[in-house]
């Protein structure tokens, strides 16, 4: 993940590589460390020996490209973002700067941290991966889906307007049981659930390789697993579309149904076949050790210690990396289980 991402096309007229300089960058993915406090099936992150975190002192440095580039959505990811002792202090500071701060976490320390994440940001997206037994064996933790539940709770006594949601990671544990997620996920007040594909494929989630063939063991669905999901998923669709007011399941049906392709695809099934999505011109994900990528699959363009964001984002191996890339045909963006794909009309600030 580390290394500066190479192009080995032919290099586009100078006009055209213009074209892709950054003016406006809506998003960035901030990583305050590099470690977890998980050990997700799914995921090797929790296998990082070394700790690794932005300080302060990078957030400060880091202004000013914010400023210039109108940065309006900051999401501390990781790892986990709560590891970081001075991570609210970096939420603070990104809030008084102008940028939504949403803080995406496994929920271990929510309630221990549950008055610092009240203060510091404007919302919360947990991660729930199936009813309490399945969550706790997806995570590895004996009672992760309890210290989530109670630290939603804390939360929401010291900030009940608080919109706090659920990400799912779909894979083999739980392929069967996304109504139950739901179900759960309104049973401890969480505002909406989003689902994804497990990655299988790529760099990400400290896996230089991808997933070794014991985790996609572990992880990848058989046949016909793949034909149950294809069926929870249509029941999923017909009970929240049944549903009158807003949609508490954040995708449509039809990008539902991707996370059943995928899962075609990589088992020979089917196709891969790119979503539309526009991250590497909108969004930048910047790691514990400042490395800055186009979104989260993708290789490092440079390094927010040796140049400025902007720079980084508008230096020749990020312009030429944008002006070669081919979405619909490009490997990582075929296997890719999730995308940004804003337009001019989204609204990502405060509230």
């Amino acid at each position: 993940m580390g290394a500066l991402v190479s192009i080995t096309t032919t290099t586009p007229h100078p006009d055209r590589i213009r074209s892709h300089w950054i003016r406006s960058l809506p998003v960035v993915v901030l990583y305050p460390h590099n470690q977890c406090n998980c050990r997700c099936v799914m995921c090797d992150i929790w296998r990082i020996r070394e700790a690794k975190e932005i300080a302060v002192e990078d957030v400060e440095q880091l202004l000013p490209s914010f400023k210039e580039l109108g940065v309006c959505w900051v999401v501390l990811s990781g790892g986990e973002p709560q590891l970081n002792e001075k991570w609210s202090w970096m939420a603070q500071m990104l809030r008084r700067a102008g940028s939504r701060v949403t803080l995406l976490t496994s929920g271990l320390l929510l309630k221990p941290q549950a008055q610092a994440v009240a203060n510091s940001v404007d919302d919360v997206i947990v991660s729930l991966d199936g009813p309490p037994a399945v969550h706790n064996a997806v995570r590895r933790i004996a009672d992760a889906f309890e210290r989530m539940g109670d630290g939603v709770r804390a939360l929401h006594e010291i900030r009940p307007e608080m919109e706090i949601k659920a990400r799912c990671t779909v894979q083999k544990a739980n392929h069967h049981s996304l109504r139950a997620v739901v179900a759960y996920a309104r049973q401890i007040g969480l505002s909406s659930v989003s689902f994804l594909a497990a990655d299988l494929a790529s760099s990400a989630f400290n896996r230089p390789d991808g997933s070794s063939a014991n985790q996609r063991e572990r992880v990848e669905l058989n046949p016909s697993e793949i034909d149950g999901l294809a069926l929870e998923i249509e029941a999923l669709i017909a009970q929240e579309w049944a549903r009158p007011g807003p949609r508490f399941v954040v995708e449509r049906p039809e990008k539902l149904r991707r996370i059943v392709q995928h899962f075609r695809a990589e088992i020979g099934q089917a196709r891969h076949t790119a979503p539309r999505c526009n991250a590497p011109w909108v969004s930048a994900v910047i790691d514990a050790d400042g490395d800055v990528r186009p979104c989260f699959f993708h290789g490092a363009l440079g390094n927010i210690h040796r140049a400025p964001l902007i720079e980084v984002l508008n230096g020749a191996a990020a312009l030429e990396f944008r002006a070669n890339l081919d979405i619909g045909s490009n490997e990582t963006c075929r296997r890719c289980v999730c995308s940004l794909n804003l337009s001019p009309a989204d609204d990502l600030g405060p509230g």
